[in-house]
């Protein structure tokens, strides 16, 4: 089991459920050491102060608030961990909700609460319980690491799963970043829920960090002295390329029924805009597409007159020699 982070208690009306927090996730991305390139020791971030530029060791170091232009406030440890909160070394519900009303944006970081002691077996299985058979989530409050947090229980597996929230007045309005208003179409719409249904799946188990293996190989190549793998294949994409959308999603569709081997002909999609004339005039996709089975029919006429000559002119000459 995991070193665990928390030590403390759920608080559910008057019943209290001991309980310890263990991280949810595992960190395994690729770390490095900053090195000094020319002996290859380490280079490490010392602490210095910036009045006397001396270095400073952990135990001389605190916290402290800028209250106005050169008034520093220190606070303590032990004064943050004696502050009047009912929070201060529990999980306290305050609200059941609809899982589907909270906004994913707000979830953080994710870990599960783990039952302290045999003492803590009821109660934790009859909050977990009651969360599975309500279809409710519980949203709670917690002090962890010098700030009152906003956390959302869960349960996961037949374990309770505690996820850090950002308090509603710190997510960004996101009104500014979206597009201007534009017309989207009927087909366009139905062409992109076609790309979508085929695009499901029903288990992200099978995906994999591919940067992190292509950069542990790296690694492995350089320390055994071997060359470095070859780049991958692949056009890159230009960035702020115009391109016709149900072009690119009817070749997505495409894409995604090869990918599975499905059979069936791809579904008909109509073009975004008409295209241009060298003269610039407009020319309809209905008279493009007869105009282009005209040409093809008259290359096709011309290729079978041709050849219908060439047989003649093969016979004569053949007449001709025999005489």
């Amino acid at each position: 089991m995991p070193r665990p982070l928390w030590a403390g208690a759920i608080s559910f009306g008057l019943v209290t459920i001991p309980v310890k927090i263990v991280s949810a996730t595992e960190d395994h991305d690729v770390h490095f050491h900053r090195v000094h390139l020319t002996d290859m020791g380490r280079v490490r971030t010392r602490k210095v102060c910036e009045l006397d530029d001396q270095v400073v060791s952990q135990d001389e170091i605190g916290k402290g608030y800028e209250v106005s232009t050169g008034e520093t406030v220190t606070v303590t440890d032990e004064e943050l961990e004696q502050m009047p909160l009912p929070t201060a070394k529990a999980i306290e519900i305050v609200a059941f909700v609809d899982a589907d009303s909270i906004d994913p944006v707000r979830i953080s970081d994710s870990y599960y609460l783990a039952a302290d002691g045999q003492v803590a077996a009821k109660p934790y299985t009859l909050l977990r319980k009651a969360l599975e058979r309500s279809s409710k989530v519980a949203v709670a409050k917690f002090a962890w690491h010098g700030r009152e947090r906003l956390g959302l229980l869960r349960i996961r597996e037949g374990a309770i799963v505690l996820h850090s929230m950002k308090w509603p007045d710190e997510v960004r309005n996101p009104q500014e970043l979206a597009p201007r208003a534009v017309e989207v179409g009927d087909e366009e719409i139905e062409q992109a829920l076609q790309l979508a249904d085929r695009m499901t799946i029903e288990d992200l188990a099978g995906f994999h960090d591919e940067y992190r293996q292509a950069l542990e190989d790296i690694i492995a190549a350089k320390s055994e002295g071997k060359p470095l793998p070859s780049p991958a294949g692949g056009e890159e994409k230009g960035k702020g390329e115009v391109v016709d959308l149900m072009a690119a999603l009817n070749a997505s569709v495409k894409a995604a029924k090869d990918s599975r081997g499905e059979d069936g002909e791809d579904a008909t999609v109509h073009e975004m805009r008409p295209a241009k004339k060298a003269g610039g005039r407009t020319v309809p996709a209905k008279k493009r597409a007869a105009s282009s089975k005209t040409a093809a029919a008259k290359k096709t006429t011309a290729r079978s007159s041709s050849a219908k000559k060439a047989t003649g002119r093969k016979t004569a000459a053949k007449k001709r020699s025999a005489s």
